[in-house]
């Protein structure tokens, strides 16, 4: 069968770095840390004192008391950013067949908020068991897709997938395939995470995943750099909507990018650390360019999963040269992960944001805080500390995520 045509035209972000996507992608180009000391409790105890918070956040700017008190932190960021999403795309007022319009929302870990909450007023409690009765509907991951369908009365194909770091992007690849394949003609995807808490902190801590760098927060997110010492945790959410072709055309939307591949592989090889020589990236690289239809030479940028770990950022490289080649040195690589921190489920929204309007505007955003390099990793341009304009007409986006989930989507220049 001959695959409908998907692209791009919405875009919701709530960052560390911006709370909409104007202000996010000016950050990126500007270099900016998201990073800081923690402000959401005492971190005198913990080995970690800083993350990628999101700034200036009020739940009163978008929910009335009663609504914001059935919604997790991770479903708010969700809701905020579909609203944003919807309203770029023009379907906040546009009349549209709603049977054929669903939601696909990632996330790796829900309401953690709430589970800690709840589960601290237990123990601090005697015994009996006086839960909220919106414990299990905030926890649950799947309720952000949930929330955003009932808003907008999308009763399509609707459910969050769960791949720990590439959970939104293995929703992106899901909403791509439903739409080519006929099952609908609108999606409203992305992902949302809120897990900069005491657990999130502290689990992170125990797995010593997570940079220690107290003295200097803002460099601690240090892709590709010798000095790496672990990730740094961020929160927020990215929405876009993916829409059929024809049916874009037909309503005169806006088009951002085409989506025209994506690809989903397993490491099958370890917990959480990933595969040395790159064989579950270098497979779901090669799978995205099979589906898109396009050779190696084609790629021009790409937005590496880069989460400034020791590991990681010599394996995906690695990928990255077995398959792309003497190619490989002509490609603008960059991690979004220097400014944002790791958005967790939500990185890969956010990050494919970044790859869509590097896209649109041709201008790759820059991995800052690189100050040595690495003699482990190979010798690629990824525009360290500064953007670089060049033309970007095919961009992949990269997520890899504990248990070897590995997900990358493409996006291309929408021609006719």
């Amino acid at each position: 069968m001959k695959l409908r045509r998907v692209v791009v035209t919405g875009l919701g972000a709530l960052t560390p770095i911006g709370n909409t996507v104007p202000e996010y992608w000016d950050g990126l180009l500007k270099g900016v840390s998201g990073a800081g000391p923690i402000t959401r409790f005492d971190t005198s105890k913990y080995k970690t004192k800083f993350a990628c918070e999101v700034k200036g956040y009020d739940p009163k700017d978008h929910f009335d008391r009663k609504e914001a008190r059935k919604y997790d932190l991770f479903a708010q960021y969700a809701m905020v950013v579909a609203e944003e999403a919807m309203k770029d795309a023009g379907l906040d007022s546009y009349e549209f067949d709603q049977d054929r319009a669903g939601v696909i929302w990632g996330s790796g870990i829900g309401g953690l908020d709430t589970f800690l909450k709840e589960v601290r007023d237990y123990v601090k409690g005697d015994g009996t068991p006086r839960f909220s009765p919106f414990f299990i509907p905030k926890m649950i991951a799947d309720i952000a897709a949930g929330h955003i369908s009932i808003k907008y009365g999308l009763r399509g194909p609707n459910f969050t997938t769960t791949s720990a770091c590439a959970s939104a992007a293995n929703a992106l690849v899901d909403s791509l395939n439903y739409i080519r394949l006929g099952k609908a003609d609108i999606f409203v995807s992305g992902g949302s995470e809120a897990a900069v808490n005491e657990a999130g902190i502290g689990g992170f801590n125990a797995l010593t995943a997570i940079s220690m760098r107290n003295d200097d927060p803002a460099t601690a997110s240090r892709p590709f750099d010798k000095d790496r010492d672990g990730f740094v945790l961020g929160e927020g959410g990215g929405g876009l909507v993916f829409e059929e072709l024809e049916h874009a055309l037909n309503r005169g939307a806006r088009i951002y990018a085409e989506v025209i591949g994506g690809g989903l592989s397993a490491d099958a090889h370890h917990m959480t650390a990933p595969d040395p020589e790159g064989r579950g990236a270098r497979k779901v690289m090669q799978y995205t360019l099979e589906d898109a239809g396009i050779s190696p030479e084609d790629v021009d940028h790409i937005n590496t999963h880069g989460t400034s770990t020791p590991l990681g950022d010599i394996a995906e490289p690695k990928a990255i040269v077995e398959l792309f080649g003497d190619h490989a040195k002509n490609i603008s690589i960059n991690s979004t992960k220097s400014m944002t921190g790791h958005l967790l489920g939500a990185a890969g929204a956010a990050e494919a944001i970044a790859s869509i309007l590097a896209v649109q505007n041709d201008i790759v955003p820059p991995t800052i805080n690189h100050f040595t390099d690495d003699p482990e990793i190979p010798v690629l341009d990824y525009t360290f500390n500064k953007p670089k304009e060049r033309k970007v007409n095919v961009a992949l986006s990269n997520t890899f995520g504990f248990g070897g989930h590995n997900a990358c989507v493409a996006f291309k220049k929408y021609t006719e």
